[in-house]
């Protein structure tokens, strides 16, 4: 649950902006930052980011602070930001969540939203560790989900793991929530928010969730968006692609009970039954 925004925030805040008002509140009630809408004295719109123990702003500043080459008016620009203080504020970027819309269903809305994420994507180096990591903490994520997987399902999933073998993987600059709830739509225009999530990670990472939402039974959206992204998994990521399903499929059930999220925890074990099907 969010606490709400502090004394010292607050006034970090009229530091930064002076006097303002809430337009909205976009906060999501099952987690613990405030995300808000302002207006200034001076008539400019900003987005509010506050939260004291959160590991999403630090995450969401250290990627602003990296820089978003070849992003100009696609994604938030950053103002102010305090990780000491758990605070960031961006300017407010224009534009209605593709999630639930029109947009959400056509091919020009992927094929911008790949064109976008490619651009995102910058080296950041090759690890030899992230393979070994991730594949520890699925298996710890098969064990807590024990009792919210069936037992036949979650030993189908063991034996997947055992047979993922990824060496060294290159890393990239990750958004680490890519799907529509996090794009914007203005006058055709695709943007790209909320940057919580970002990490150094596999660029198959940002895959995930759209191969198990959006393309599913919808090869054309998929098409589109490998065709603005210029390319597609091929078999030297196929592991790593493999282990990234896995970890996001167990680890989607176990996050969503712990926050009692019945509906997301329901889409996890949807996941985890995609993939032991093999589609």
């Amino acid at each position: 649950m969010r606490e709400e925004i502090t004394e010292g925030q607050s006034r970090l805040l009229t530091t930064w902006l002076g006097t303002y008002a809430v337009v909205k509140d976009h906060s999501w009630p099952l987690q613990d930052t405030h995300v808000l809408r302002v207006r200034t004295s001076a008539d400019k719109n900003f987005i509010i980011k506050a939260s004291t123990t959160s590991h999403h702003i630090r995450r969401e500043i250290a990627a602003h602070t990296t820089g978003f080459i070849g992003l100009n008016g696609r994604v938030p620009t950053l103002k102010y930001a305090s990780i000491e203080a758990g605070l960031l504020v961006t300017e407010y970027l224009p534009g209605t969540l593709v999630e639930g819309t029109a947009a959400e269903c056509h091919a020009e809305t992927y094929r911008q939203a790949g064109m976008l994420l490619g651009k995102l994507h910058r080296p950041a180096g090759t690890s030899y560790e992230y393979a070994d990591s991730l594949l520890r903490r699925t298996r710890s994520q098969i064990d807590r989900a024990d009792g919210l997987v069936q037992e036949r399902s979650l030993d189908l999933l063991a034996g997947v793991l055992a047979n993922v073998k990824p060496g060294p993987v290159q890393l990239v600059t990750t958004h680490g929530d890519y799907q529509p709830r996090n794009w914007l739509e203005e006058d055709g225009q695709v943007k790209i928010i909320d940057f919580g999530r970002a990490d150094a990670r596999p660029w198959v990472h940002d895959l995930i969730r759209l191969s198990h939402q959006q393309f599913v039974q919808r090869p054309d959206l998929e098409e589109a968006f490998y065709s603005g992204l210029g390319k597609k998994v091929e078999p030297p990521d196929a592991d790593v692609f493999r282990l990234e399903n896995l970890n996001q499929a167990i680890s989607t059930v176990v996050w969503a009970h712990q926050i009692g999220d019945e509906a997301f925890e329901q889409s996890g074990v949807e996941m985890v039954d995609r993939i032991l099907s093999g589609s």
